[in-house]
């Protein structure tokens, strides 16, 4: 089953989705990422319901109400935020569960809601479906250079394999 975190990769770079999916794991050290486990370590401590596993498959950072919340520090990457909790609402109704979703970006003190409709349905599915075929590549994808590459963890591994072109 997809995760959240691989659907989230799906967004931002299917190399990224497949390295991290085979294992190579290079942001354990990175300081974006454990600023974001500090981050949701922190997060909501008026909750509850915090860091609920759903099927050993995806978790949520909470739930609140009629929401679950999802924390990131930016919304640089909005897009794949917003597209990793329609997964998470997409998985919620598959199993009965009907909930909306709250996205906080905690460095720019806002807050974006998002509502899973039959198109976000259709484009998770569709979605699901590109992310199994990405990992049954014997290969990662190519190398594309993107914006944000030189902030992700992958970045001296990617490079060092295809150089700088």
């Amino acid at each position: 089953m997809v995760s959240g975190v691989q659907m989230h990769y799906y967004k931002v770079c299917k190399r990224k989705l497949w390295l991290f999916s085979k294992g190579i794991a290079m942001e354990e050290e990175h300081d974006r990422v454990v600023e974001g486990k500090i981050l949701h370590e922190r997060a909501y401590p008026r909750l509850d319901e915090r860091e609920i596993l759903v099927d050993h498959t995806f978790k949520l950072d909470a739930l609140d109400g009629e929401y679950i919340r999802e924390i990131k520090i930016s919304s640089k990457m909005a897009d794949a935020d917003r597209f990793q909790m329609l997964y998470y609402l997409y998985e919620l109704k598959k199993r009965g569960i009907i909930k909306k979703g709250l996205i906080s970006y905690t460095k720019e003190r806002k807050t974006e809601e998002v509502v899973l409709t039959e198109n976000d349905e259709k484009e998770i599915e569709q979605a699901i479906k590109e992310i199994y075929r990405v990992l049954q590549l014997p290969s990662p994808p190519p190398l594309k250079k993107l914006t944000y590459c030189p902030k992700c963890a992958y970045y001296e591994f990617c490079y060092a394999l295809e150089g700088d072109e």
